[in-house]
This record gives C-alpha cells, sequence and structure tokens, in this order.
C-alpha cells in the first residue's frame, strides 16, 4: 500500500526536473492570476488569506493502489460527499504506486496536469512541496489541524523552496509498530515477558540469553539488518543524515559503533539463524513454527499469527518497542493533498478534510481486510482500538499502538534503497567478523556519501 522509496538515480532525475519547473509559489503582475511552480492558477490558491469559494465543480482524486480491495467503501464516501454538496462531483483514479510513482507525478505537476486531491507518501510530498504544486492546507484553512493529533500535524511538514516548512498534507493512516514475541520461549531463558526493556541495548541483551539458553533450538530473531536501519537508529535518536539531506552523519556518533558491535555479538554467539544474513524473510515463518522467540514489529503481524498459527498465537504477546532515547515512537503516514494548481480548490479541500476527518477514518480503520491506523484524536479513542477483549493479543496490541500513536511524530529517516543496501551491506560484513565495527562504520558512512553525493 505504500509507494516504493526513490532511488539515487530517480531522485537526481526528480531534482533536475524540479529545478527547471519554475519557482514555487508567487502572484504574477498584473492579470489577476498566480503561478503554483510552473502553472498558471487562481490567486486565491497561493499566498497568505484564506481560500473562499463555493464548493462545487469536477474534481479527481488520486488514491495509491487501494481501489481494488476498498472499492466499495471509497465509493461510498464519494457518494456521502456529493450528497452533501449537490455542486459537486469527483471522479476516483487509482495509481498502483509503483517506483516510479513520484517520477510521474513530477512530471504531472509540471504539465499542470496534477489530480485535484492525491493520496502521496513522504518523499513525493516532498518533492512538490518544494516545487510549489501543493495547496498550503495550513493557511488555506487555519482549522485544518482540529481533528488531528497534535503530534503528527506538528511534525507532518514538509519544506518549500526557501526551506520554510509548510502543511501542504493532511496526515491519513498510518500503521504502528511494537514488540511480538513468543511468551513460553522468552520464560525459558529467564525473561519477563511482562517487562520489556525500554532501551535498544536492553533489547539485545534480552537477545544475548536467548542465544546462551536456548542452544540453537529456536533463535531471538533474524540477522539481516536491512530490517532494522534506519529505524532503530531513529529510535536511538542518532543523527543519521544532515538536515538537508545530503550527508551521511551517522558515523560521528559513537552509539552506532556500539550497535555494530552489539549485531556482530549476537550473531556470532547464535541470537540469530546464520543463513538469515543476507535474507529477505522477515520472522513470520519461524516465529509461526516456534523457533524464533521476536516477531515482526507490524501490528498486523498480530492478525497473521492468529490466522495462521493458532497454537503460537496463544502464546503471543505483545509488548511497548523500545524508545530508547527518543522518549517516544515515529510513524510513516500515508497523506491526503490537494493541488495548488486545482481549478476547483474549495471542493477539492472540502473533500479531502471530508475524506480524513474523524467519522470516516475511523469507518475505514475497521475494514477487516486492513490492520491500519488513523491520524485523528477521537478515532483513536475510538472503542474499537481502546477495548481489549480478554488475553486476546491481537485487540491488545491495536489499544498499544493507538495509544503510543497519540504522541506519535512523522518523523522518519528516509533513505534510498541505494543508501541503504550500502549501509546494510557494511554492517553484515562486522557481523560475519570480516571488519570490526568501528572500520564497518567508517566505510558505511563513506559509502552512503559517495552515492548521496551522486544523486546530489
Amino acid at each position: 500500500m505504500h509507494a516504493g522509496r526513490l532511488t539515487g538515480t530517480v531522485a537526481g532525475v526528480i531534482a533536475l526536473a524540479l529545478t527547471a519547473a519554475g519557482c514555487g509559489l508567487s502572484g504574477s503582475s498584473g492579470s489577476g492570476d498566480a503561478t503554483a511552480g510552473g502553472c498558471k492558477v487562481d490567486k486565491g490558491n497561493v499566498g497568505s488569506g484564506k481560500l473562499t469559494g463555493d464548493v462545487k465543480g469536477k474534481i479527481t482524486f488520486q488514491t495509491t493502489n487501494l481501489k481494488k480491495d476498498f472499492g466499495d467503501f471509497f465509493n461510498g464516501v464519494i457518494k456521502d460527499f456529493e450528497k452533501a454538496h449537490p455542486g459537486a462531483s469527483v471522479k476516483w483514479i487509482d495509481d498502483p504506486g509503483d517506483n516510479t510513482f513520484t517520477q510521474r507525478t513530477v512530471a504531472d505537476a509540471q504539465a499542470c496536469t496534477l489530480p485535484d486531491v492525491l493520496n502521496l507518501n513522504s518523499e513525493t510530498a516532498t518533492a512538490l512541496t518544494k516545487a510549489g504544486y501543493l495547496l498550503n492546507v495550513g493557511v488555506k484553512d487555519p482549522d485544518a489541524s482540529k481533528p488531528f493529533v497534535p503530534a503528527f500535524w506538528n511534525s507532518s511538514t514538509f519544506k518549500d523552496a526557501s526551506g520554510m516548512p509548510l502543511h501542504t498534507a493532511l496526515p491519513w493512516y498510518t500503521g504502528g509498530i511494537l514488540l511480538t514475541y513468543n511468551t513460553d520461549l522468552l520464560k525459558k531463558s529467564g525473561i519477563d515477558p511482562d517487562k520489556p526493556p525500554t532501551t535498544l541495548f536492553g533489547l539485545f541483551a534480552d537477545y544475548e540469553k536467548i542465544a546462551k539458553t536456548s542452544d540453537g533450538t529456536y533463535y531471538a530473531t533474524m540477522a539481516n539488518p536491512i530490517w532494522r536501519i534506519p529505524a532503530d537508529w531513529d529510535q536511538m535518536n542518532v543523527k543519521i543524515l544532515t538536515d538537508d539531506g545530503k550527508t551521511a552523519v551517522f558515523g560521528d556518533d559513537p552509539r552506532t559503533t556500539q550497535w555494530v558491535a552489539w549485531m556482530a555479538k549476537l550473531y556470532k554467539e547464535g541470537a540469530m539463524p546464520k543463513d538469515s544474513l543476507s535474507s529477505s524473510n522477515d520472522p513470520s515463518t519461524l516465529y509461526s513454527q516456534g523457533k524464533v522467540a521476536y516477531g515482526s514489529t507490524n501490528p498486523s503481524f498480530v492478525r497473521f499469527v492468529k490466522q495462521n498459527s493458532p497454537s503460537v498465537y496463544t502464546k503471543t504477546g505483545v509488548g511497548q518497542q523500545p524508545f530508547d532515547q527518543l522518549g517516544h515512537t515515529t510513524a510513516a503516514p500515508q497523506y491526503i493533498s490537494v493541488a495548488a494548481t486545482s481549478k476547483n480548490a474549495s471542493a477539492a479541500l472540502s473533500f479531502a478534510e471530508f475524506l480524513t476527518n474523524a467519522e470516516n477514518q475511523t469507518a475505514w480503520c475497521k475494514d477487516p481486510a486492513v490492520v491500519i491506523f488513523p491520524t485523528t484524536t477521537t478515532s483513536l479513542n475510538d472503542p474499537f482500538f481502546q477495548k481489549v477483549t480478554g488475553s486476546d493479543p491481537f485487540s491488545a496490541a491495536r489499544k498499544l499502538v493507538a495509544e503510543q500513536l497519540k504522541t506519535t511524530t512523522a518523523y522518519q529517516t528516509n533513505l534510498s534503497p541505494a543508501v541503504q543496501n550500502a549501509i546494510v551491506a557494511q554492517v553484515q560484513l562486522a557481523m560475519q567478523g570480516k571488519k570490526s565495527p568501528a572500520q564497518a562504520v567508517k566505510d558505511a558512512q563513506s559509502k552512503a556519501n559517495e552515492l548521496l553525493k551522486q544523486a546530489g
């Protein structure tokens, strides 16, 4: 459901394209029109001042790979909106959300053909905001923030070409993270499942206990560090990139080397299956077989275990993923934005706010076909998320994630696949004992910077 991250090559193409696109939001001289990027738009769409005008006209709404599974739901939302606003009509289109999504969306923006209302990931919202193609909803509707969790709203900002943070997107649905674990296996290793660790190194210490007591009959977790980078470092509050995203600096923090040293130690001591170091498999299969103590951090994983391994499900517990130095969790929401190039911006903004209001967010999150979480305060307080049925792990997971999302931020470090893979490769060498942790971190930062420089 999420569009892929940018490769370095695509990022470079987009950077060049946006440079050629124009100068962002500005008024034009004397015509009564204005420009957004390189497109002529209504003057009311840009600059300061609340958006005015009747909610009418035809608008296009674009989602990302949702129509197949959720056609009935979104058609219902559209029907309700059109009933409330007889002068407005909504055409729904669905993008596949593949690896060229950002590139194609930028091309649409430059051609002045962006859909009026768009479902965006953070990478695409960043690119379009920088070039001035998105409506500044925080200015155009000063009340736009009211439904949303304050921490979500405050951190869901994107910068224009001058570096000014703007609210060009409404936070929509999101995932969450938590610890999932086999309570029997933890108890065998002398770990109290009711007292999850509060730091990542504390979690690693529990992994080590499992390695020492399991004698290879079961493991703590999977080895491939691609599942943990950059998430672990973000949670440790390690600064990974400079503020402009152009330089890697994670090697400047000694805790990064400590983290790699822990990973190498755990791998050597047998906390992880040896053949999982370069495997793309997550813990799902081995956990369901009772061979891995800690499962995926994705809440939907708990439902997967419930459906596919009832015997292990009865032993499954959920707990708080360590907040570590960051002090709260992070999330990567999907967003709803309005094109500044919309010819019916009042209708587009009204529909965007209707789509993301508490009622519609709650209704969609209750759909049994999906495990997602809302971004509005009212939705997170709904009994669906707050009520735990007995000792049911899945309902406990929902409540735990809903509570932590009330203080979450949307900040996560975005690494291109090329940069992430370069870092992971060096950590893998350290885990195999082919490099010292310090040398692996030094080389990882150097290789990351080479790639970041190439991407511009």
